[in-house]
């Protein structure tokens, strides 16, 4: 996983705006609030194939998925199973980022890939330093979360 340091978040908002899955929020941050959540985001960039998490990975961060597309699977005893794949404009890792809990599935490129990252540590500052905007953010990914969760096929692609 390699990591920039350009804080160009044009093509997240492109994509977050622009995004028809059936799973992707609607209730995206204003023009204003990218530019405030731009500092507490870290660009990540994926290969294809590249594994973003592992299930069980005890990790809280989310992601914003600004292009590529990622593969979000379990192993069973038998067979890896593909839940969803997921894309531009969408969240991922939700489900630990709110429940505290270990990664449910393991997240892989399925092709080269751009993501945002907003880590535990950050989004607790954020939340002291801008209450407003934390709390735009948590309800963009909650309602993401509720998508999945209405969802039968998605409901257990909430990483």
């Amino acid at each position: 996983m390699s990591i920039s340091t350009q804080a160009d978040l044009s093509a997240l908002v492109q994509a977050m705006t622009s995004s028809v899955a059936p799973d992707s929020p609607h209730n995206v941050p204003t023009a204003a609030q990218w530019e405030l959540l731009a500092p507490y985001l870290v660009p990540v960039n994926l290969a294809a194939s590249e594994v973003l998490f592992a299930e069980g990975a005890l990790d809280r961060n989310l992601y914003l998925v600004e292009s590529g597309s990622l593969s979000v699977h379990y192993q069973d005893a038998k067979e890896r199973v593909r839940l969803a794949l997921v894309g531009p404009g969408s969240v991922i890792g939700e489900g630990a980022f709110f429940a505290h809990r270990p990664r449910r599935a393991t997240v892989q490129a399925a092709a080269p890939s751009r993501l945002w990252c907003l880590t535990a540590l950050r989004f607790s500052e954020l939340s002291n330093r801008q209450p407003a905007l934390a709390l735009a953010l948590v309800l963009m990914t909650g309602q993401v979360l509720a998508r999945r969760a209405a969802d039968s096929r998605r409901r257990v692609a909430s990483t």
